[in-house]
């Protein structure tokens, strides 16, 4: 496929994809350097999520469980990992120094970053041939041991790029101790397949014509890697018409798989099973959610699942804290257990966070632990019928829509609870439950996936409004504005500040 091959010519991009080896088990030994050279297991519940390689030549694999790592290296050291703090302030380190190289950097997950250095190497090349210096050699391995073309300038930015990769390695081993591997491309889905090649602490560079050669050595179309590669739900449907690797897809009939899976689908992994892929380094910037999930075996009560919310939030507030801006959404995923779909069985729903909550985001998150549970378990009673039995294997919480904090208080109470999009012609506020939609690909999916991103909407059932006034809440003193104030979060506020915000309106 001659495409994949001028396309790589003519975008002149270089990316390089920086893995950092067994993140996880690096940070453990930076905090603890007497478990340097020992067979070393990051453990989470009882699975090994991750291990050192001393462990790996011992037998021991990632995701295995701790009885048998333990029966295949009873020397086996094991730290617990279930508080991701630490990884998460590393993994921030990492992405910041990558930053003061290049503005192109978007991480991806803890331990991986991509990184757009083609602006670099330009500058690099001019330089070189301002010069008048013909010789660059090549950092690390180059995939298939091709032969480097020096009158080829493909090959030479690629070469050059591969020299920013040593650069990049050498930074972060010696300003945080870490060791890693770099893929060398021109387009973020190859670096990120090459940069495995060669492990670990070792880099690859990948020339245009053996792109095919990497791409076709896959063995499963799910390897096809990353947020925009092909997710499971999809690589199902695909081998439901037989394609099970690469060279099936590319070999499938465009317009069969455009009727299967939509035009839109179709073109894009068709794409990238030629390892064309024009997807931009997006730079991160700061996170757009703050998310913790727990899995365990079972959970098959209310009373679990409130007990296990309530041990989530505190690190999840702190790290809003932090932050300094403050959520508007909150959302709980679930994952139903399922003895054929282990991972991957998750839904999800969402609702805007009361405002009166909002403002207590920070010095007073102690004040927001149990109206937010209150909250979550509403959620969860959409996706559940606690009535009839049930088996859940995770639960997870989410703070999304993050805004900076407002300048000015405008000096009232009152002005914090603003109705929000009011129907037309009603006084009355509706609260929404939104299901989440979270595409393919994406680090958690969610059943029932939109595959347009587009959220369906569910108001409470009169039932559950009508609970609200049994429950002994006063009434909203009507002959205020309704429009000043939020019906619903007022009923929710403790008395003194009720008072005082009718003593203002009159």
């Amino acid at each position: 496929h001659s495409k994949s091959v001028s396309a790589g010519r003519a975008a002149c991009r270089a990316i390089v994809h920086v893995d950092l080896d067994c993140f996880y088990a690096q940070v453990e030994t930076i905090r603890n350097p007497e478990l340097r050279d020992k067979p070393l297991g990051v453990q989470q519940k009882y699975i090994v999520v991750t291990c050192n390689y001393e462990a790996r030549k011992r037998g021991v694999k990632k995701m295995m469980s701790v009885k048998d790592a333990k029966e295949k290296c009873p020397q086996l050291i094991l730290v617990n990992g279930e508080d991701l703090t630490p990884y998460r302030e590393m993994s921030y380190k990492v992405t910041e120094l990558l930053g003061e190289f290049c503005p192109l950097v978007e991480r991806l997950g803890f331990d991986e970053n991509f990184v757009d250095i083609t602006e670099i190497v330009e500058k690099r090349l001019n330089q070189l041939q301002q010069s008048g210096c013909s010789r660059v050699c090549v950092s690390g391995h180059v995939y298939n041991n091709q032969a480097i073309n020096l009158h080829d300038t493909t090959h030479v930015r690629l070469v050059i790029g591969s020299r920013i990769a040593e650069e990049f390695r050498e930074a972060i081993h010696a300003r945080l101790g870490l060791t890693g591997c770099a893929g060398v491309a021109s387009n973020k889905l190859l670096s990120k397949l090459v940069s495995g090649t060669f492990k670990p602490n070792q880099q690859t560079v990948l020339l245009p014509e053996s792109a095919q050669d990497l791409i076709r050595s896959l063995d499963h179309i799910q390897k096809v890697p990353g947020k925009y590669g092909i997710g499971y739900k999809t690589a199902k449907r695909l081998e439901t018409l037989g394609v099970r690797n690469v060279c099936d897809l590319q070999a499938f009939p465009s317009a069969v798989l455009e009727k299967e899976l939509g035009v839109s689908i179709a073109q894009r992994i068709h794409k990238l099973s030629y390892g064309e892929d024009d997807s931009p380094v997006m730079p991160s910037g700061p996170p757009q959610s703050f998310s913790d999930e727990d899995s365990f075996k079972k959970c098959s009560s209310e009373v679990e699942v409130k007990e296990k919310i309530e041990e989530l939030l505190p690190n999840l507030l702190d790290r809003v804290y932090k932050d300094g801006r403050q959520p508007h959404t909150v959302r709980l995923t679930i994952r139903r257990f399922s003895s054929t779909n282990k991972w991957f069985n998750r839904e999800s729903r969402q609702c805007p966070i009361p405002p009166h909550l909002i403002q207590k985001f920070g010095k007073e998150s102690s004040n927001v632990i149990s109206p937010l549970v209150d909250i979550l378990i509403k959620l969860f009673r959409k996706m559940i019928d606690v009535d009839l039995p049930f088996h859940l294997t995770l639960l997870g919480v989410c703070f999304s829509n993050l805004k900076d904090l407002p300048s000015s208080t405008k000096g009232s109470i009152g002005f914090y609870l603003k109705q929000m999009s009011p129907p037309s012609g009603s006084g009355k506020r509706v609260w929404e439950v939104e299901d989440v939609s979270q595409g393919e690909g994406s680090a958690s999916r969610t059943q029932n996936c939109n595959r347009t991103g587009t959220t369906k909407t569910r108001k409470l059932s009169e039932e559950k409004q009508s609970n609200i006034k049994k429950a002994g809440v006063p009434d909203f003193p009507f002959h205020l504005s309704p429009g000043d104030i939020d019906q619903e979060v007022f009923r929710e506020l403790p008395e003194d500040i009720q008072k005082e915000i009718i003593s203002e309106k009159t």
